[in-house]
């Protein structure tokens, strides 16, 4: 990203050489030189990939966890993946409004040291309840680099634009999903599950030492707002009296609920249902690769097309998909090796749907809602990640040995969020 340089102060150098002795205190903010976009990128891409490594390199670690941990109630290790996203949630209740109160850069430094924390916590787990509350608060301090970030983009950017960076971001995202795994799987390896929360704290340090170092503070003093209860109050009535947020919130909801649903029993499919457990890694790399061009798909046609109509035809298509493949399980239509590679399509289906909702669902929020970028960032994350927790585990944990119950719940969840773009249709756009 380029910036215009700001025009000399009146009174030219001279005027500008008077100012000088502010720079000292600007140095205290670390550097003010702009980011190129494709540093931009990769930095905003490595912060959000905090929350993807932290679930999907867990994912080869559940049969372990579950023979360690819970081995009376094997699909309780789910809950691994839920509890830390129920913390993500809880986290983004906070995150935003400190970022919009004390600058973007410290908040997300301060999450990362509670999420480094967790993952301390987490690695010296000994019983399933105390691994998950662990979980929970790696998760809340995830929060800090997943929802300030989004802000950071949005300080920066909006609309359509706003759209087309995400889409680039979520397209670096995508191989943290494709890499985790088999990462994962190597550290279980080469040690074993609890190894995994070492990786964790690594990759949180190499992120926030990069964010430290290399970009400039995004939110300046003039635009900040106090950390008090009656601003936070007004503002985030602000944000849930717009009828185009509130909309988006509860489509995200949906959309994230298939999503961790599916994450929360994919594991399980390949191992139990298909016999496939030992390159799990290496199939679901092939997922995460093949969904990610969703990403680069939406990048170019976001600005043409705009957000909501995307994500519309995206969520048709995935009602009808889920519906056909629910009933070739369900009436076992299909036979052989066909039911694998089935399956295997419909959960590249899902991860695909996410990459082209899930940031234009957070685009279309903040379109109206600029001036309180963080505040929007941590309701909308706040509620739409404790809500589809809620609807995700009951789903998962009526695993079965087949994929029926992932289908036919997720068809549901897919129904209701398309029935939720109704409206939102009729929403003026500014953006």
């Amino acid at each position: 990203m380029t910036e215009a340089a700001p025009p000399p102060p009146p009174g030219g150098r001279r005027a500008a050489s008077a100012q000088a002795p502010a720079a000292p205190e600007a140095a205290l903010h670390g550097p003010q030189r702009p980011l190129s976009q494709v540093e931009f990128v990769a930095l905003i891409a490595m912060l959000f990939s905090t929350i993807a490594f932290s679930i999907d390199a867990m994912l080869p670690a559940l049969p372990d966890i579950a023979a360690e941990v819970s081995p009376d109630a094997i699909n309780q290790a789910q809950l691994i993946i839920t509890s830390f996203v129920l913390g993500i949630g809880l986290g983004t209740l906070v995150t935003g409004p400190l970022s919009d109160a004390y600058g973007r850069k410290p908040v997300i430094l301060w999450f990362a040291g509670l999420y480094i924390f967790g993952a301390a916590m987490a690695w010296q787990a000994q019983s399933l309840e105390w691994l998950l509350a662990a979980r929970v608060l790696q998760g809340v301090g995830a929060a800090g680099p997943r929802i300030v970030a989004l802000a950071i983009v949005r300080d920066l950017y909006q609309g359509r634009t706003m759209a087309r960076i995400m889409s680039f971001v979520i397209l670096v995202f995508t191989l943290t999903p494709a890499i985790a795994p088999t990462l994962g799987a190597f550290i279980i390896w080469l040690a074993d599950w609890r190894a995994i929360f070492v990786s964790f704290v690594l990759f949180s340090v190499i992120g926030t030492t990069w964010l430290a170092l290399r970009q400039p503070e995004t939110l300046p003093v003039a635009r900040r707002r106090p950390f008090r209860s009656r601003e936070l109050t007004q503002g985030t009535r602000e944000v849930l009296s717009n009828r185009l947020v509130v909309l988006s919130t509860v489509a995200q909801s949906l959309c994230l609920a298939m999503l961790f649903a599916t994450l929360s029993s994919v594991q399980q499919v390949f191992d139990v249902t298909f016999g496939r457990g030992e390159h799990f890694h290496f199939w679901f790399a092939a997922i995460a690769l093949l969904a990610g061009s969703a990403s680069l798909l939406n990048s170019q046609i976001v600005e043409r097309f705009g957000m909501r109509l995307i994500v519309t035809v995206m969520l048709a298509t995935q009602v009808v998909f889920s519906a056909l493949v629910l009933g070739a399980f369900a009436f076992g239509l299909v036979q052989g090796e066909t039911p694998f590679a089935l399956y295997f399509a419909w959960t590249v289906g899902i991860f695909f749907q996410a990459g082209m909702t899930l940031g234009n669902l957070s685009a279309l929020a903040l379109v109206p809602m600029g001036h309180l970028a963080g505040l929007t960032a941590s309701v909308m994350g706040a509620i739409s990640n404790v809500a589809s927790v809620v609807l995700a585990v009951p789903i998962g944990l009526l695993f079965d040995g087949t994929p029926v119950p992932l289908i036919a719940g997720t068809l549901v969840l897919a129904i209701l969020a398309l029935a939720v773009m109704g409206p939102l249709k009729r929403v003026e756009l500014t953006g």
